[in-house]
């Protein structure tokens, strides 16, 4: 009989995992299918470092095709599931349109950027997402400095030395911090630039990292603002053009750089299925199942997986669930042809941890609040032991950057117009212990 095809929409945290795991629980006997743009899995968490130039474009990424053993990888972006044909649509890697049929289908598609009607935003503004906005964000910076240095009005030298990051959330809290870090150490590399850039956090909550435990909250704030990270909570933006921000508080701000970070969405490939939604994801059950159809499974920020630990509510869209959620599918999916017995998820808040550049962090692993060098170590730890490689490279980085001087110079290699907002990469974990 002919092995039963198993396709797996996105390589991010849920589906990367996904594919790991149920490659060791099949053993051969299934075909296993990962359907992905890429070819390789983005290790999320660390891109602020890669825009700041603390590590290498390269140690975020993780090869799917040398990672995977026993998982058929194929380049192409879905556009549409036909859940009566039981058959994947996407777009291959050259262009042409194809399709995958399947026996079983795990959707892990993840989310995209959360966008709001704001006048002039993804004309000016440019997202975080994927390793293409940071390496442009890496050079945008850079370039932003020399423009600075450059120029003779001081009122140049401010629009461009000014950086303006929307969203105190992790990724946003991240950007600002390691940002302010890099462009004073820029500033001393261009001593003819007579001020010193500057970099503003925007949100609309009542604090940094809102979503996370007040005592890190704290923490991150006393650090943004010890740095020089100009802080404003419970404003946002109102309006963008080519010179600058306008901000709810009526402020305007004159700059180059508009960094959006503001929450996430489903990928919108969930909203074409037409099935039942909440909040924008996949209904499905405790066992990560789509009702009605028990040959889909979906997990990952695509999916409003109940919370069976908090009855009536959600998990997270967060890398920790992300990533348990991917190997709960994988298992699932093997005991719907036969090999175990079917689990529902569960899993508790371990615990988030924040880089915020130097020799600071914040972290609560199992609920206990730590910051300065014990939240570092803690920090760079779990990045080392949940990364699935690279581990070595991205440790030798982290102590060259702490001994050497970095270079910074524009490599040109992402335009502005690769990098539009609207265009958004797939799976956006959040850095959640697992």
């Amino acid at each position: 009989m002919a092995k039963p095809r198993v396709v797996i929409v996105g390589a991010g945290f849920a589906g990367y995992h996904a594919a790991k795991k149920l490659a060791r629980i099949a053993r051969g006997r299934a075909e296993i299918v990962l359907l992905n743009p890429t070819d390789y899995f983005l290790y999320v968490p660390l891109l602020p470092e890669v825009a700041a130039g603390v590590i290498g474009p390269t140690r975020v990424t993780i090869p799917l095709a040398g990672t995977l053993s026993g998982v058929r990888v194929v380049i192409g972006a879905a556009t549409g599931v036909d859940l009566r044909a039981r058959r994947v649509d996407y777009t291959a890697a050259e262009g042409q349109p194809a399709r995958l049929d399947y026996d079983r289908l795990v959707l892990a598609v993840g989310s995209v950027n959360k966008l709001l009607p704001i006048p002039g935003l993804t004309k000016h503004a440019h997202g975080f997402r994927g390793l293409p906005e940071a390496v442009y964000l890496h050079d945008h910076v850079v370039r932003q400095i020399e423009l600075a240095e450059a120029a003779d009005d001081p009122r140049e030298q401010w629009a461009h030395s000014t950086f303006v990051v929307v969203g105190a959330g992790y990724t946003g809290t991240e950007v600002a911090a390691l940002g302010q870090l890099f462009t004073d150490q820029l500033a001393r590399q261009h001593p003819r630039l007579p001020i010193r850039p500057r970099w503003l956090l925007l949100d609309v909550a009542g604090r940094v990292l809102p979503e996370l435990d007040r005592r890190m909250s704290e923490t991150a704030d006393e650090v943004l603002r010890r740095r020089g990270v100009d802080v404003r909570m419970g404003c946002s933006v109102r309006e963008a053009v080519a010179a600058g921000v306008r901000l709810t508080d009526g402020d305007f701000v004159a700059t180059r750089s508009l960094v959006w970070c503001v929450g996430v969405r489903p990928d919108p490939l969930v909203a074409g299925l037409g099935l039942p939604t909440e909040r924008g994801r996949l209904v499905v059950d405790e066992f990560l199942g789509v009702p009605g159809f028990p040959e889909v499974f979906a997990c990952g920020d695509a999916a409003a997986v109940p919370d069976l630990l908090h009855p009536g509510q959600l998990t997270g869209m967060t890398a920790q669930h992300a990533q348990r959620q991917g190997r709960l599918a994988a298992h699932n999916v093997a005991a719907s042809f036969g090999h175990g017995r079917r689990r529902a998820y569960r899993h508790p808040n371990l615990g988030f941890v924040v880089d915020l550049g130097g020799i600071d962090a914040a972290a609560n692993p199992f609920g206990v609040a730590l910051s300065g060098l014990p939240a570092k170590a803690v920090t760079r730890g779990y990045h080392l032991l949940v990364m699935p490689g690279n581990r070595a490279r991205v440790a030798a980085d982290w102590a060259l950057d702490a001994t050497q001087s970095r270079q910074a110079v524009q490599l040109g290699l992402v335009p502005a117009r690769a990098v539009p907002l609207e265009n958004e990469a797939p799976e956006v974990p959040v850095g959640a212990l697992s």
